[in-house]
């Protein structure tokens, strides 16, 4: 039994819709809690599973804090919210991870629970870019959450993609790494337990 299994059990019950909020939360931040939020209370999902990537194929690895510790940071966040789970399940699959193959694996591993993902509208104006869109478009529907200064994109009008009133975050990880590195005391842009970890660790000082 992993840590995380151990530490925060994912309790399975039958036929649950489960959104997949894929991310490096590198750090996770109060902008993915209050979108995750409002995706399980606002729309028909029973959970919400926070899919750590070990390894963005479009981002640059350099500035990531390990697997592990971004994992961490994503469990204590969520300890106290039952229908919030994390999710190491690309940690033990090829890098770099596609999301395709992480939702084929997890449709096999799960053939009783119906997913669906969740992106922001930033990531639907370059979806076409994503190894076998049209795959997960026809299997899977997309809840996407507003993003600043987002303009149309050719996937609105898909059958599967569905427009949530979710509030609009512009905060960003980046932003976060970048003044914790400017010394400022933003405590209040993460999780409590979160930001107490990010702070006794000294992450992103440097």
């Amino acid at each position: 039994q992993t840590w995380v299994e151990k530490h925060n059990p994912i309790k399975y019950v039958n036929n649950m819709h489960i959104g997949l909020f894929f991310g490096s939360f590198n750090p996770i931040h109060v902008g993915h809690m209050a979108i995750a939020n409002y995706m399980v209370e606002f729309t028909d999902m029973d959970q919400l599973w926070f899919v750590v990537s070990p390894q963005n194929p479009l981002k640059e690895k350099k500035t990531l804090l390990g697997q592990n510790q971004r994992l961490y940071m994503v469990n204590v966040a969520v300890e106290d919210y039952p229908k919030f789970k994390s999710s190491s399940i690309e940690f033990d699959l090829p890098q770099p991870s596609y999301t395709v193959n992480t939702l084929a694996h997890l449709k096999e591993k799960y053939p009783q629970h119906t997913f669906s993902l969740i992106i922001g509208q930033d990531n639907l104006v370059t979806f076409d870019k994503w190894k076998n869109y049209e795959e997960i478009l026809k299997q899977f529907k997309l809840f996407v959450y507003p993003r600043p200064g987002c303009g149309a994109s050719q996937f609105d009008k898909h059958p599967n993609v569905i427009f949530t009133e979710a509030p609009m975050m512009d905060i960003s990880s980046t932003f976060i790494r970048n003044a914790i590195k400017e010394k400022k005391d933003i405590r209040f842009y993460l999780p409590e337990k979160a930001w107490e970890y990010v702070d006794s660790m000294n992450f992103y000082k440097k």
